[in-house]
């Protein structure tokens, strides 16, 4: 019963978390919601993302498995308060891998849909906020992989890792919105070839995969009449 009335609200929990990761910060004191709220809320986001491919059981447990992996590694650097390169690489390469499977199933169930529904509709925006997540942990990967990828970050600099990957991530959405201020920039050629891609999928994302549900809407509206 808990589980059927979880399942119903998935994209609602998942889309909820999403914005409060996003915008958590603008209401709350930055390290009160960086060290204590956004683990928490990262949690929920995790278990709502494994709510969304429960159906799916082979899907289902490489996700718990990369979950396991991640959670291990976070824990094993909170016991010991070591912040390794190559422990942080594992992680966002295991988010990578997580928020794709994860959007490629919101975007499926989104596209297979029959009726256009509020549900629907909140899947669709979910669908396009992990699109930018997954932008955010492919160039944490990038970065960590070959420091400097992208300027005007300092990334590197591990007194304040948290505070710049935030920059990271507001270039992430920014890329995917293509607004492109200009004050980061990708340097490498690997950090500008997944810039233009992941341009070029939100492109994709907004004329395609949108297209067709509003389509799929109206056409729903003409059978009602």
């Amino acid at each position: 019963m808990i589980y059927n009335g979880l399942y119903t609200y998935r994209f609602e929990i998942f889309l909820t978390t999403q914005l409060a990761v996003l915008f958590g910060s603008l209401f709350f004191p930055a390290d009160f919601f960086e060290f204590s709220m956004l683990p928490i809320i990262y949690l929920i986001s995790i278990i709502s993302g494994i709510l969304i491919i429960s159906k799916k059981k082979k899907i289902l447990w490489i996700c718990i498995i990369l979950f396991s992996i991640s959670a291990f590694i976070f824990g094993s650097d909170m016991i010991y308060r070591t912040r390794s390169s190559e422990n942080i690489l594992i992680r966002f390469s295991v988010y990578f891998l997580f928020y794709f499977i994860v959007t490629w199933n919101i975007i499926h169930q989104v596209w297979m849909s029959k009726r256009v529904s509020k549900n629907v509709m909140i899947g669709l925006m979910s669908g396009y906020i992990s699109l930018g997540f997954i932008a955010f942990f492919l160039f944490m990967s990038i970065e960590l992989i070959s420091p400097g990828a992208f300027s005007g970050t300092g990334i590197m600099d591990s007194n304040n890792f948290r505070t710049h990957s935030d920059s990271l991530l507001y270039y992430a959405f920014i890329t995917l919105l293509t607004i492109g201020y200009g004050d980061i920039n990708p340097v490498l050629p690997v950090a500008q070839k997944a810039a233009v891609l992941v341009g070029l999928i939100g492109q994709f994302y907004l004329v395609i995969i949108t297209a067709v549900i509003v389509e799929k809407y109206i056409m729903q509206n003409k059978k009602d009449r």
